[in-house]
């Protein structure tokens, strides 16, 4: 029997999973789903919508939205999804949209792209670094403790 010098996967990343994924977990009442909604960056401009949910199945929150960029921008097809936290955006008052106040249609272009792989840590610090957000100071359970992963400032806006 040969033996095999690769590693063991990381168990990093393994708590984040898509919602689709995730038959015993749903939406929260009195949250929408916002999945398929535009997402609008500070100038205003409509630069993809929500794809996806990427929950923290330890902690049954959404960490992140899986935003699809549109086609317009000419990113090709295996760069246009990215990974926003939670907290940077925020629902519209009143209509379907969430908007990235940190973001326009020109800067989206230099954030790190997200491919359906395993989330390091790694991933999370250059989302962080492309928001100009601050790096944890801990590893660990508090990284999800910082400002950019409050999903109050989240939902906040939206009028119930």
């Amino acid at each position: 029997m040969e033996t095999t010098t690769d590693p063991i996967p990381s168990a990093e990343g393994m708590h984040l999973r898509r919602l689709r994924d995730l038959t015993e977990f749903e939406v929260a009442d009195g949250n929408p789903d916002v999945r398929g909604w535009p997402v609008r960056g500070a100038d205003g401009r409509q630069f993809g919508q929500v794809f996806e949910l990427i929950v923290d199945v330890e902690a049954l929150k959404v960490r992140y939205l899986d935003i699809e960029l549109d086609e317009a921008l000419n990113i090709n097809k295996w760069d246009r999804h990215i990974l926003l936290p939670i907290g940077v955006a925020a629902l519209d008052e009143e209509a379907d949209n969430v908007f990235v106040p940190s973001l326009t249609a020109q800067s989206v272009l230099e954030y790190p792209p997200y491919v359906e792989i395993q989330i390091t840590r790694q991933y999370e610090e250059a989302m962080l670094r492309a928001l100009n957000l601050p790096l944890a100071d801990t590893a660990g359970s508090d990284f999800y403790g910082q400002p950019g992963y409050d999903a109050s400032t989240f939902y906040q806006r939206r009028l119930r």
